[in-house]
C-alpha cells in the first residue's frame, strides 16, 4: 500500500493538524509515514496545506506531488489542487464552503458538509477532522480508534479538553464515510 494524501485549505481551519493527525495514526498502525507541511506568509485566513504519505514500505520522497487523494477545506484549495489528483483518486470536499463543484468525470468526488457537523459538534474548528474521519470512514487506510488515540500525541497537553469535540468529529465523519463506501450515501454529496 502507498497512499499520498494532499490536505488543503485556509490556514486556521487545522490543515496541518488534521494532517499531522492522519500521519501519526498510520504510525500507531504500524506504516511508514511522511508528512510535509506548506502555508502562505499569513498566520490566518492565508492558505495552508500538507502532504501525508502512508505506505506500508519505506518511503523514497515525502513529497507529495500527484496526490490519490485531496481533502479540500475550500473552494480556492478545490479548484488549485483538484487538477492534482492522479485519475482513479478520491477527492473529499467542504460542501459548507465548495457549493459549485466541477468535478473530474476521472476522479470520486465526495461533499462533505463539515462546517455544519462541526457546529452540530458544538465546536466549528474540528470541521477538517469531520472530513479526515469521512475518508478514514470511506477508505479505512488506517482505524477511527488509531485516529482517536492519535489526538493525544498531535494536541498539545494544554488543549486535551478539545479531544472529545475532535473525536466527535472523526467518529461522525468516519459514519458517513463509511455509509458512502456501503452505498448508502450517508448524506454525503457526491459530483
Amino acid at each position: 500500500m502507498l497512499v499520498e494524501v494532499l490536505i488543503a485549505g485556509f490556514g486556521g481551519q487545522g490543515i496541518l493538524s488534521t494532517g499531522m493527525l492522519l500521519a501519526y495514526a498510520g504510525m500507531r498502525e504500524g506504516l511508514h509515514v511522511a508528512w510535509i507541511p506548506s502555508y502562505g506568509p499569513e498566520m490566518r485566513g492565508g492558505t495552508a496545506n500538507c502532504g501525508v504519505t502512508l505506505s506500508d514500505n519505506p518511503i523514497s520522497s515525502p513529497l507529495v506531488t500527484e496526490p490519490g487523494v485531496l481533502m479540500a477545506m475550500n473552494k480556492p484549495s478545490f479548484d488549485k489542487y483538484g487538477r492534482a489528483v492522479v485519475p482513479g483518486g478520491l477527492i473529499l470536499y467542504n460542501s459548507s464552503l465548495v457549493k459549485d463543484n466541477h468535478g473530474r468525470p476521472d476522479v470520486l468526488t465526495i461533499g462533505v458538509d463539515a462546517n455544519r457537523l462541526a457546529e452540530e459538534i458544538g465546536n466549528a474548528r474540528v470541521a477538517a477532522n469531520v472530513v479526515l474521519g469521512a475518508y478514514i470512514g470511506y477508505s479505512g487506510v488506517v482505524s477511527v480508534a488509531a485516529a482517536v488515540a492519535a489526538l493525544k500525541d498531535v494536541l498539545p497537553a494544554h488543549r486535551h479538553e478539545l479531544i472529545p469535540a475532535n473525536q466527535a468529529a472523526l467518529e461522525r465523519g468516519a459514519a458517513l464515510g463509511a455509509a458512502y463506501r456501503e452505498g448508502r450515501g450517508g448524506g454525503a454529496a457526491v459530483g
